[in-house]
């Protein structure tokens, strides 16, 4: 299920909970650079190896973009993992998965011949005037950190 946006797009709006309770909204963030990654489920391994690797990297990433992970659990959830793998970013609940309805990352999926609804790994970066300036879908975990590096450098030249 591809997403629908492509780059040039204006990004949807959102205002979701981080796992601090606190309140994070798109257009509080225009004029910087934002990457906004949604994932499957909190401490899956997949999950953890993408969250892992963008810690390892936050240094550098934070340095160039605000970034925000997004899937569809709840802060009590998020705030584990958060804990678990001592993550320095914040984590946004979609519980109701509306705001990634409208990234277009909902949808069908298949695992062990099981059929459910849930999201797809895939990767935004939104440049300041809040057009998306990359879209990365069908993301593999491992080295995800270092494609949104090189994306934010070849974006900001």
């Amino acid at each position: 299920m591809p997403t629908t946006l492509k780059a040039g797009d204006i990004a949807p709006v959102f205002d979701l909970e981080d796992d601090h309770g606190a309140r994070v909204k798109l257009a509080d963030l225009r004029g910087t650079w934002v990457v906004v990654y949604w994932y499957p489920k909190d401490d899956t391994p997949g999950c953890a190896t993408e969250a892992c690797e963008i810690r390892d990297s936050w240094s550098l990433i934070s340095a160039e973009a605000a970034l925000f992970g997004v899937s569809p659990d709840g802060v009590k959830s998020h705030q584990k993992f958060r804990d678990k793998f001592s993550l320095q970013f914040p984590l946004l609940a979609d519980a109701d998965h509306a705001v990634s309805e409208s990234y277009g990352v909902w949808g069908p999926k298949k695992f062990m011949g099981r059929e459910y609804m849930g999201v797809d790994r895939t990767t935004f970066i939104i440049g300041p005037d809040g057009a998306i300036a990359r879209v990365f879908e069908k993301v593999n975990p491992a080295g995800h950190a270092l494609e949104i590096l090189q994306a934010l450098s070849e974006l900001k030249a």
